[in-house]
């Protein structure tokens, strides 16, 4: 049956909202807009009493009676009437908005959260960096100017043993043993055993 067929059959006498939703249902589009004229504003009144949130309540209400349109070959009378059918849609959609209005605000606070803690951490390891460099800075400052140099360029610049002593002009042996005892006066200017 067409829908002209069914808006035609419709008569101009009041219809409940059961009525109105059996021809939803065979796909009558004035029944549907009488309808919502009928029940949009106890869907939005509950959705709102929900939500609080007048823009939220208005999208949740609209998606009500887009569900309703799709759905409404499922409505069962012998179940309930099809006012209680739309404010049962109506209640379950605006309490699945306000759980995933929750769970977006505690994801954002996880984030948050952790975005501090890394910042902090950050903060709190280049502090911790900042005094160790201070601390080696003065220490190399303590050091033989031979015994600097050959660590300076072994633990700084990355050169091997044998290219320090190629630099420094030296045997290997001799860059060898300024690297080893200007570390091991190093550790004992730091206090590390």
């Amino acid at each position: 049956m067409s829908s002209n067929r069914l808006d035609a059959m419709e008569d101009d006498s009041v219809q409940t909202p059961d009525d109105l939703l059996r021809q939803v249902a065979l796909g009558a589009e004035s029944a549907f807009e009488s309808l919502y004229d009928a029940m949009a504003s106890r869907v939005f009144g509950l959705v709102l009493r929900v939500l609080r949130d007048q823009a939220q309540s208005e999208e949740v209400t609209q998606e009500v009676f887009v569900e309703a349109w799709q759905q409404a070959k499922r409505f069962d009378p012998s179940r309930g009437t099809a006012a209680s059918w739309l404010l049962t849609i109506a209640h379950r959609r605006a309490v699945d908005r306000v759980r995933s209005s929750q769970a977006s605000q505690a994801r954002d606070l996880r984030i948050g959260i952790k975005e501090f803690q890394d910042s902090y951490e950050d903060v709190e390891e280049n502090a911790i960096l900042h005094d160790e460099t201070v601390r080696v800075a003065r220490a190399l400052q303590q050091l033989s100017p031979p015994q600097r140099e050959a660590i300076q360029l072994a633990y700084f610049g990355g050169y091997t043993h044998l290219e320090v002593a190629e630099l420094l002009k030296v045997p290997v042996g001799t860059a060898k043993t300024r690297i080893r005892d200007g570390m091991g006066k190093l550790r004992e200017l730091m206090g590390v055993a």
